[in-house]
């Protein structure tokens, strides 16, 4: 099913947003003004909520902030397990001008003091089940005026359905600009506290549909079900923006995305899309096979990768196993959007694919020369869809934008196809004998191994403090962890690549330290 008033191109001469533009506009208003108020938008539960409904939901949700004294620009906190009402809550704060944050559902109480004050935001809504985190707050010298519960009323904190209620199910769109801020997201700040990365309502225009078209070939009859929540940039562009932009539909889930509720959502929903991460890519393959259990996913027509780079034996194994394709991609939040993407039919195992169109990268050395092809550099990216910069940071905003360009952190090659390979953060990457070692091909390596269901690769000092490479090892079932395993382990990366390359110590682990995102936190297998 097609409609014409979807197809926005942004990256033909001539497109250009109106004076007054609010995101909202396109992906709610238009559907409604334009007679899909009937289709399904959001699967939750045993639920079907339709377009028509979600819009009333927003409404009554922006009158509700709105009548709590949130205004044009005030930032709303939002702690919200995945559900309708975090939708609602994003669109209905954007409606009325305001500026939704969506936050890490694991965020300690200390960081969510640090980003009610850093913020300065006007309005929290916490989970019913999240309220411990705010027992301690002291938000007296903070602009904070009020915390709404999803959940039962304290008393002392209304319930947001209560306020919902009360409210009008008609609200007008406020009449933004394109350069008005209309979302933030905080990264996850491995390195120094969390940033604020400030998105304008033009930025998703010139992104949503430049993946959805160029690698998806996305249309409204569409479901998206996904591992990423959507506090996370990969699973609210996957998760909302991308379906709502389409009048699409998604399948939300509060639960914790573990593997048995994922393969029960898949199998209960059918959709015909599905996002995740590489580990999580693992822990299904794992888990369908310690439990000896059947899945058909004839059901997906693709899958998609992001958040770290997918190793090829995962993608081997997933695809032999479902013939369907994983398209592996390379993003940020500061890009909006994942902008170098591998595409159906055109899979490059073990690459991050080709840039898309709206982009221009550069590889860069120390020196910010470019490098030649072949040769790994940092690398630069500058769009129409880029972040203007962190909230409140003026150093980190001098460091990683500049001239319009930003600095990734990303460690990449080109090849003489236009295919990229990843070799890891800046931080990640090892030198050893002098020589640059790419993480994530002995990562790849060590999975080809029948015994190694997971494993992240890491710099370690030996006793003339020079770096070598460590592995920790998470095993399949079946094997036993030992010296004589690790030295099989050892003698198989020799086998197969540089012999510098291989790690000097293995360490097996029952799991990995991962982000709420499913990001192995290579930090923590440093300290």
């Amino acid at each position: 099913m097609e409609f014409k008033d979807i197809n926005i191109r942004p990256w033909e001469n001539g497109f250009a947003l109106p004076e007054q533009f609010n995101m909202v506009s396109l992906l709610l208003e238009r559907h409604i003004e334009n007679g899909r108020g009937s289709r399904t938008a959001i699967y939750f539960k045993d639920d079907k909520l339709t377009y028509q409904q979600v819009y009333g939901l927003t409404n009554q949700t922006g009158n509700a902030l709105s009548k709590l004294g949130v205004q044009k620009g005030d930032r709303v906190l939002m702690m919200m397990h995945d559900s309708p009402d975090f939708i609602a809550v994003f669109f209905g704060a954007m409606k009325i001008g305001a500026v939704p944050v969506p936050l890490n559902i694991l965020t300690t109480p200390a960081d969510l003091q640090y980003f009610i004050i850093d913020s300065e935001a006007t309005v929290l809504v916490v989970e019913e089940d999240l309220l411990s985190k705010i027992a301690d707050l002291s938000v007296g010298q903070t602009k904070l005026k009020r915390i709404v519960v999803r959940g039962k009323s304290t008393g002392e904190h209304p319930s947001l359905r209560d306020l919902q209620s009360e409210a009008s199910s008609a609200l007008d769109v406020y009449p933004t600009t394109p350069t008005d801020h209309s979302y933030w997201l905080y990264t996850s700040g491995t390195t120094g506290k969390p940033k604020g990365v400030i998105h304008l309502h033009k930025d998703l225009v010139y992104a949503v549909e430049t993946y959805g078209y160029h690698v998806l070939d996305f249309k409204p009859d569409d479901v998206v079900h996904g591992v990423p929540r959507l506090f996370f940039s990969y699973g609210l562009n996957m998760g909302l923006y991308l379906p709502f932009y389409y009048a699409a539909a998604v399948v939300l889930d509060e639960q914790r995305p573990l593997p048995e509720n994922t393969l029960n959502n898949l199998q209960k929903y059918r959709p015909t899309m599905f996002f995740s991460v590489p580990t999580a890519y693992a822990q299904l393959l794992q888990t369908l096979d310690e439990k000896k259990l059947q899945a058909d996913f004839s059901f997906l027509r693709l899958c998609t990768s992001a958040g770290e780079a997918l190793p090829g034996p995962i993608y081997k194994r997933w695809v032999d196993r479902f013939k369907v394709e994983i398209l592996d991609g390379l993003g940020s939040s500061e890009v909006s959007w994942i902008y170098i993407s591998n595409h159906p039919g055109k899979v490059k195992i073990g690459c991050s694919g080709t840039l898309l169109k709206g982009y221009q990268v550069k590889i860069l050395d120390d020196d910010l020369a470019e490098v030649p092809m072949g040769q790994t550099g940092d690398l630069w990216v500058t769009s129409e869809s880029l972040a203007v910069g962190y909230w409140n940071k003026p150093e980190q905003n001098k460091e990683t934008f500049r001239d319009g360009w930003m600095k990734t952190g990303d460690v990449v090659s080109i090849d003489e196809e236009g295919y990229f390979h990843y070799s890891g953060r800046s931080n990640d990457t090892l030198k050893v004998s002098g020589i640059w070692v790419s993480p994530l091909e002995v990562e790849a390596t060590l999975l080809d191994h029948p015994a190694v269901a997971q494993c992240a690769v890491v710099a370690k000092r030996d006793e003339e403090d020079l770096i070598k490479p460590k592995a920790f090892i998470v095993l399949n079932k079946g094997f036993t962890p030992g010296d004589d395993l690790g030295k099989e382990l050892q003698k198989f990366v020799k086998d197969r690549l540089a012999p510098y390359k291989y790690p000097r110590w293995v360490e097996f682990t029952a799991e990995l330290p991962m982000t709420a995102t499913g990001k192995i936190q290579r930090f923590k297998l440093r300290e």
